[in-house]
């Protein structure tokens, strides 16, 4: 039997010459804060980040010279390497929190897992005090997680086209959008730097200061969630800057190939989606039932628009997985405490769009799931010789034959596997049930909203716990479960 961890010596030196090409494009990223802190004058977050991009920049000269692309990759290489280097982007990423002084390395390595795979939650016990380098840093990181680190680097890298190809799948993306990936991914980069343009000119709009409209696109759009005041978005007071922002988490939330649809001049594809049709229902009855129970509770002196407000602003951030807030975290334990933590517990566990910035089981699996019901419930009333057909509209019509419904089932059950197993790990910890299965999901999926239980004095095994669930959640799971299986087989072979 073939051995799954069983590799040719050309692929490994392909994998480790990719690397190495990552660790330098990391180390010319970690370059742009430095230009910040010119800007603002914080002149000890210069050598920081100059020492963090010069241990990337030779650990990827290293590797990149030392190894030669030697043979294609599997998709099974493809996948190890798109485990792999979210962990080394994350660990080199952290450096400029250590060397600043700012956060311990584990909680540097949090902050980075946290940016890269647009979760949003912090280690930084006091955002107010945070400087412009080391926001500007946290923002960009989530606004490359985003887009995917990976994705990012093919509109520039060098291979051949099934390494591309695979690479790409690997990073849990599946749509097309040009015959090419290369294009594709650089199309998708296009449609990405558009929005990002459009989010920060809005944001100037509805009245928010330069460098904050820059931070702030970078969070919303990525559906990363950091903030750079501890009150997040209720920070400005300002409904005209939420309603940006929900606007920009949506489009975050969209599928990439998608937005490039509609951009395109095909704007009717988008009310025939699958995830649309998915989506806005779970926006429109996820904000009823929010609104009428914050309406029905004391804190918002009964005041219906009032609880519109801040309903329609928790949904959004929830379901898109963003995670920006203008319900602060106290106020999400007392004030949503019951069906409210529940809606917004469920919103993000369902997420955000396939192939966009955001995380959770998606869209597409629900509705698929939803209509393999249906299709079910048909195949018992019609005659057995009826034929019915198992298709829906994303971007384009898909039959959802049964490979793609088993895969569909495992997915979901091993994400709910994930998401049981890390809360009763942090409930060895914290006791307060609705709290904690809050926090996970939030973790999980990618979102960031919180109710302050994580802080840099958590016991390291919960924030372990929770770098894991990030990390898995932004990979959709698959490709972790593969490097796993490989560790579990080499283990019991000695």
């Amino acid at each position: 039997m073939y051995s799954i961890d069983k590799m040719k010596k050309g692929e490994i030196s392909s994998l480790f010459h990719y690397t190495g090409f990552m660790c330098i494009f990391i180390g010319l990223l970690m370059l742009l804060p430095i230009v910040v802190a010119f800007i603002y004058g914080e002149i000890k977050y210069i050598l920081p980040f100059v020492y963090s991009s010069l241990i990337s920049l030779v650990l990827g000269v290293s590797l990149f010279v030392g190894f030669k692309k030697k043979g294609d990759l599997s998709l099974r290489g493809a996948m190890i390497f798109s485990t792999v280097i979210w962990l080394i982007a994350s660990a080199l990423s952290a450096l400029p929190f250590y060397f600043s002084g700012d956060l311990s390395y584990i909680d540097g390595y949090f902050e980075a897992m946290s940016g890269y795979t647009t979760t949003g939650f912090s280690m930084y016990s006091n955002l107010n005090a945070v400087t412009y380098t080391m926001d500007f840093w946290r923002g960009f990181m989530q606004w490359l997680g985003g887009v995917g680190i990976i994705v990012l680097a093919l509109t520039v890298l060098s291979s051949p086209g099934v390494n591309l190809m695979r690479l790409y799948s690997a990073e849990g993306r599946e749509d097309r959008i040009l015959p090419s990936i290369r294009n594709t991914a650089r199309a998708i980069l296009k449609v990405y730097v558009l929005y990002t343009v459009i989010g920060f000119v809005l944001f100037i709009l509805a009245g928010m200061p330069v460098f904050d409209s820059v931070f702030y696109t970078f969070s919303a759009l990525s559906t990363g969630g950091f903030g750079m005041q501890n009150a997040s978005i209720a920070f400005y007071h300002n409904i005209w800057i939420e309603i940006v922002a929900m606007i920009i988490m949506i489009i975050g939330a969209t599928n990439f190939a998608l937005n490039y649809t509609v951009l395109t001049g095909h704007w009717k594809e988008y009310f025939k989606d699958i995830e649309t049709k998915v989506s806005w229902p779970l926006i429109i009855i996820g904000t009823i039932i929010v609104t009428v129970f914050l309406y029905n509770s004391p804190y918002y002196g009964h005041n219906i628009l009032l609880s519109l407000r801040y309903a329609i602003f928790q949904v959004i951030s929830a379901i898109t997985t963003t995670g920006l807030q203008t319900s602060s975290g106290p106020d999400i334990v007392n004030q949503y405490a019951g069906l409210g933590i529940f809606i917004l517990t469920l919103l993000m566990v369902i997420g955000a769009g396939s192939g966009s910035t955001g995380g959770g089981i998606k869209w597409i699996r629900i509705g698929i799931m939803v209509k393999s019901v249906w299709w079910e419930i048909k195949s018992f009333l019609l005659p057995q010789s009826a034929v019915i057909s198992h298709k829906v509209h994303h971007v384009k019509t898909i039959t959802a034959d049964e490979n793609l419904l088993r895969l569909t089932g495992l997915f979901v059950f091993v994400y709910l596997m994930v998401y049981v197993i890390s809360s009763i790990i942090v409930m060895f910890y914290y006791h307060n049930v609705s709290q904690v299965l809050f926090e996970v999901a939030s973790a999980v999926s990618n979102v960031g909203l919180t109710t302050s239980l994580i802080t840099t004095t958590s016991p390291v095994i919960v924030k372990l716990t929770f770098i894991a669930d990030m990390w898995i959640g932004r990979l959709e799971i698959w490709p972790v479960l593969l490097l796993v299986a490989i560790g579990v087989s080499n283990i019991i072979r000695k």
